[in-house]
C-alpha cells in the first residue's frame, strides 16, 4: 500500500513501520497509510532556518509577490490532478472547488498585495512620529521578517485551502513554513506539495511537509518561529499551553471551530426576498462540505412567530439535496471525511438531543445515489429545534462537525444578540434583513463576540460570497471559543510573520534606514531637475527648490471662475466675521495647482504621468500678497514589473509648499510613474 511521504530538508522520505491506514470516504477502500516514526523534526527546523529563511529574507516584497503569482498560475494548470485525489475525501466537485481553487485564489490575492509594499525585504509601518520640539529627533516603526519558520497545523476539512491561505502569507512576509496537515486528508496535501516542489518556483527550504500525526513537532519551536493551528478549541488549547511554547514566548495563532450563527431579521417574513435568501444560505451551510466547515452555521436564530415557516421551508430545501457518490450526476452532498469523523458527529448529535428536538433528518440509513451506506461515511442533514435557547447550554456548547444545526427562537433583536453571544465567541455571524436599522443594531451589538459579520439582503445577494467564506482581504478568526486568533486580512496578515520594531533618531538617519524620506531630513542635491532623471538614477532625499510666486487677488478670482468654487472665504470678504480667516483666502487647491506649476518640468522626459495624491493637507492660510515656493523631495521608490513594453517604477515625491517665512502652508505626496533607463 502507498505510504504518505514527508518532505524534509529537501528530500522526500517515508516514516518507519506500516503506519495507519486511511480510507476512501465514499467507498471505504484503503487510500494510503501514514506514519511519522523516525522523522527528524529538529532537522526540518534547522533546514528552514538556515536555508529557507535567508533565501526568502533577501527577496523584496515585489520578488516574493511575483513568485506567488507564478506559483498560483502553475497550480491552476495542475488543478485537475487535485480534484481527482479530492474525491477520496468525500467532497463533491463544488466542495473541492472551495478547497482547491479557493486556496489557489488565496495565493493570487497575496501575490497582488505586493503592490502595497515597497521594493525592499522589509516594511515601514505607519507614519513618522515627532519626538522633539525642533524636529531633530523622530521615531518610526519598521517591520522585518522573523528569522525562524512558520509551523502550520491544519484541519482535515480543507487540506489545500488550509495550507495555501497560510503559506502564501508567510512567503510574502519572508518566512519559510512547515506544513502539518490533519492525518485524515493528508494525501491530498501531499499531492499539492509535490507539485509545488517539482515546479521549482520556491527557493529551497521555503516549504516542508510533515504528513499525519505531529506529536513532538512543537518541541523545537522558539521565539523567532510562528505557530498557527486550525481545528478544535480543546486541541488548540493544549498545544498553545505546551511548556516550550510558553517558555519561549512563541507566537501562536489559534483559529478554532465555533458555534457560528445566522439570524433572520424580524422584517424578513415569508414572501420577502430576504426570507428566501436566509433559507438558501442556511441550507448551503448545512450541506456544503457535508457541514465540515469551521464557519458553518450551527445555530439558526429565528423570530418566534416565524419558526414554523422556517422549519417547513428549510425542510423542503434539504429534501432536494441528493446525497451519495460525487461522481454521480445530481449529487450535491458527499460524505464525512471518514468513519471516525462519522462516529464523532453521531456522539455530538446525541448530546444536542438532550435538550433539543430533531425536526429534520435521521441518524439511521438513508437513500444514497451511487454509493453504499455501509461502506461510506454518510450522514443525513440534521436540524434540531430548541425552544429555550436562553436556558439550554447544549446548542451553545456542543458542535457536531457535520451537517447539523439547531433552530433557536428569539423574542426581539436584543434577545437575538444575547443568544448569539451564548456561543462564547465565533468566527462568523450573519444577519439577513432588508432593514438597515436592524442590521446596524445587530452588528454593533454582536460585534464584540464575532470575528466577522455578514449582512445579507437583496441588494448584495448576487455578488455576496456568503456566510461561510473567509476572504483573504479580510481578517479570519474570532474571540473566545473561536480561538482569539487572527489571520489573512490583507496586509494585516503579513504582519503576523514580521517583527515590529520602533526606531528613533534624526530624520536624516531614519531616511537612510527606512529608505523613505523623513520630513526634516537633510536634502540631497540632484544636480538636475528630478523630472529629468530616470527611475534608477533618483535617490531618496534628492530635492529641487523651485522658483517662487506671489499670490494675487486676481489669482483667487480667476481660480473661482475656472473651478466654480465660490466658497465665501474665497469670494466674499464681508462674510469672514467669526471665522479663522483675516481676509479673502486663496483656495487650497489653487495653492496646490500653483505649486505644480512651480515644480513640473514642461519638456518631455522620463516622467510618464502623475496619477494621484496622498496625505494632502493645507496647514496655513495663503492670502493675497504672500509668496510661495516648493521643496520637491524624492520620498519613496516602488519598483514595478514591465508592462506594455515599458519598464517603469513609481516615485513618491513630497511636495512641501512654503511661504516667505519658510513655514509650510500645504504639504502632499504625489505619485509619479517614471520610465527606467534600462528597458530590458
Amino acid at each position: 500500500m502507498k505510504k504518505i511521504q514527508h518532505y524534509i530538508a529537501g528530500e522526500w522520505m517515508e516514516g518507519e513501520g506500516d503506519g495507519e491506514v486511511l480510507h476512501h470516504a465514499i467507498t471505504g477502500e484503503p487510500v494510503a497509510a501514514h506514519t511519522i516514526q523516525g522523522i527528524d523534526f529538529e532537522k526540518a527546523y534547522t533546514y528552514a532556518r538556515r536555508t529557507g529563511n535567508p533565501a526568502l529574507r533577501k527577496m523584496s516584497f515585489q520578488e516574493r509577490g511575483l513568485m506567488l503569482k507564478a506559483l498560483a498560475f502553475h497550480l491552476l494548470e495542475q488543478k485537475e490532478k487535485f480534484y481527482e485525489v479530492s474525491k477520496a475525501t468525500g467532497a463533491t466537485r463544488g466542495d473541492s472547488w472551495i478547497d482547491i481553487e479557493g486556496g489557489i485564489g488565496n495565493v493570487f490575492s497575496n501575490a497582488s498585495l505586493r503592490r502595497q509594499f515597497p521594493n525592499t525585504p522589509w516594511y515601514v509601518d505607519g507614519d513618522a512620529v515627532g519626538l522633539s520640539k525642533e524636529g531633530t529627533f523622530v521615531g518610526h516603526h519598521i517591520m522585518v521578517p522573523r528569522e525562524g519558520v512558520a509551523v502550520h497545523i491544519n484541519a482535515f476539512n480543507f487540506p489545500v485551502w488550509g495550507m495555501l491561505e497560510k503559506a502564501a502569507v508567510n512567503w510574502l512576509a519572508g518566512m519559510p513554513c512547515i506544513i502539518k496537515p490533519a492525518e485524515q486528508t493528508c494525501y491530498l496535501t501531499e499531492t499539492v506539495v509535490r507539485e509545488i516542489i517539482d515546479s521549482g518556483i520556491l527557493p529551497k527550504g521555503a516549504l516542508q511537509l510533515v504528513a499525519g500525526y505531529g506529536n513532538g513537532l512543537l518541541d523545537f519551536a522558539d521565539s523567532q518561529d510562528v505557530v498557527t493551528f486550525t481545528g478544535s478549541f480543546e486541541t488548540g488549547k493544549k498545544l498553545k499551553t505546551l511548556p516550550n511554547i510558553i517558555e519561549n514566548s512563541v507566537p501562536f495563532n489559534l483559529e478554532a471551530d465555533s458555534l457560528n450563527c445566522a439570524v433572520l431579521g424580524e422584517d424578513a417574513v415569508p414572501g420577502t426576498p430576504e426570507f428566501d435568501l436566509f433559507i438558501k444560505e442556511v441550507r448551503k451551510e448545512i450541506t456544503v462540505k457535508c457541514g465540515q466547515k469551521c464557519t458553518a452555521i450551527r445555530r439558526i436564530l429565528v423570530p418566534e412567530n416565524l419558526v414554523e415557516d422556517v422549519q417547513i421551508a428549510l425542510g423542503k430545501a434539504l429534501e432536494k439535496t441528493v446525497i451519495g457518490n460525487p461522481d454521480e450526476e445530481g449529487v450535491r452532498m458527499g460524505a464525512l471525511a471518514g468513519k471516525e469523523q462519522l462516529q464523532e458527529v453521531l456522539k455530538k448529535v446525541a448530546d444536542i438531543a438532550r435538550s433539543s428536538q430533531m425536526i429534520y433528518g435521521t441518524t439511521e440509513e438513508i437513500a444514497l445515489k451511487g454509493a453504499d451506506w455501509k461502506k461510506g461515511s454518510f450522514i443525513s442533514p440534521i436540524v434540531f429545534l430548541n425552544k429555550n435557547p436562553l436556558q439550554s447550554t447544549e446548542p451553545h456548547e456542543v458542535e457536531a462537525f457535520g451537517p447539523v444545526s439547531t433552530i433557536l427562537p428569539y423574542k426581539n433583536l436584543e434577545e437575538a444578540i444575547e443568544i448569539s453571544k451564548r456561543g462564547k465567541g465565533s468566527l462568523c455571524t450573519s444577519i439577513v434583513t432588508g432593514d438597515d436599522r436592524i442590521a446596524a443594531e445587530y452588528t454593533i451589538g454582536a460585534a464584540s463576540h464575532h470575528g466577522r459579520i455578514l449582512i445579507l439582503n437583496e441588494q448584495c445577494a448576487r455578488e455576496s460570497t456568503g456566510h461561510g467564506s473567509p476572504l483573504p482581504q479580510l481578517v479570519h478568526g474570532g474571540p473566545g471559543r473561536a480561538g482569539g486568533g487572527e489571520e489573512m486580512g490583507g496586509k494585516r496578515g503579513v504582519m503576523h510573520y514580521m517583527q515590529r520594531t520602533a526606531v528613533q533618531g534624526s530624520p536624516t538617519t531614519l531616511t537612510e534606514i527606512t529608505r523613505q524620506y523623513q520630513y526634516g531630513g537633510e536634502y540631497k542635491d540632484p544636480g538636475q531637475h528630478l523630472f529629468s532623471k530616470y527611475f534608477e538614477d533618483i535617490e531618496i532625499g534628492e530635492t529641487v527648490i523651485t522658483a517662487k510666486r506671489t499670490v494675487t487677488e486676481t489669482d483667487i478670482v480667476n481660480f473661482s471662475g475656472v473651478s466654480w468654487d465660490h466658497f465665501y472665504a474665497h469670494t466674499d470678504e464681508t462674510a469672514l466675521e467669526g471665522t479663522t480667516f483675516e481676509r479673502r483666502v486663496a483656495h487650497g487647491y489653487f495653492v496646490l495647482s500653483a505649486a505644480a506649476g512651480l515644480f513640473v518640468q514642461a519638456k518631455k522626459g522620463p516622467v510618464l504621468l502623475n496619477y494621484g495624491l496622498e496625505d494632502c493637507r493645507f496647514t496655513k492660510p495663503v492670502y493675497p500678497g504672500m509668496t510661495i515656493g516648493v521643496r520637491l523631495t524624492a520620498k519613496q521608490k516602488i519598483d514595478q514589473e514591465k508592462k506594455d513594453d515599458i519598464a517603469k517604477g513609481i516615485v513618491k515625491f513630497l511636495v512641501d509648499v512654503y511661504d516667505e517665512t519658510g513655514e509650510t502652508v500645504a504639504i502632499a505626496t504625489i505619485l509619479t510613474m517614471i520610465k527606467k533607463r534600462n528597458q530590458e
